[in-house]
């Protein structure tokens, strides 16, 4: 007597549940890297109508209101400034740095950090939001 099996295995193996898997991932780390780039150090920035030039600069100096330095979301002394950009940047291939001003800065200290770019030819960008 022939004894049949009734569950049989089956050798086919179904990319589609891992298709789904890799597409979320991709998905998930796109969304979180753009937000990866956005300073936590809040400043209310100027308004302008030029066009967005999006350079990839690792380094910002954000300047609060009150005449307080930050340079990657860390504070940093108005004294120790220049040479911390300078540590900083002595080994990027890309010198240059994005200040992010609140619009209410007074001018004196966003000039003190052009500065420090014009006196060691580092380039700056000027952070700004797009008006509506």
């Amino acid at each position: 007597m022939k004894i049949q099996r009734r569950n049989k295995a089956n050798p086919e193996f179904s990319l589609a549940a891992m298709t789904d898997v890799i597409l979320l991932m991709l998905i998930f780390f796109m969304v979180t890297s753009s937000a990866a780039n956005q300073s936590a150090i809040d400043v209310k920035l100027p308004k302008t109508d030029a066009i967005e030039d999006n350079i990839p600069n690792p380094l910002t100096v954000s300047i609060k209101p009150d005449g307080s330095y930050f340079v990657d979301d860390s504070p940093i002394p108005k004294e120790k400034l220049e040479q911390t950009i300078v540590d900083k940047l002595s080994n990027q291939t890309n010198k240059s740095f994005t200040i992010r001003a609140d619009e209410n800065t007074m001018h004196k200290d966003v000039v003190f950090a052009m500065e420090i770019a014009e006196k060691y030819k580092f380039n700056i960008a000027i952070a700004t939001i797009k008006n509506k």
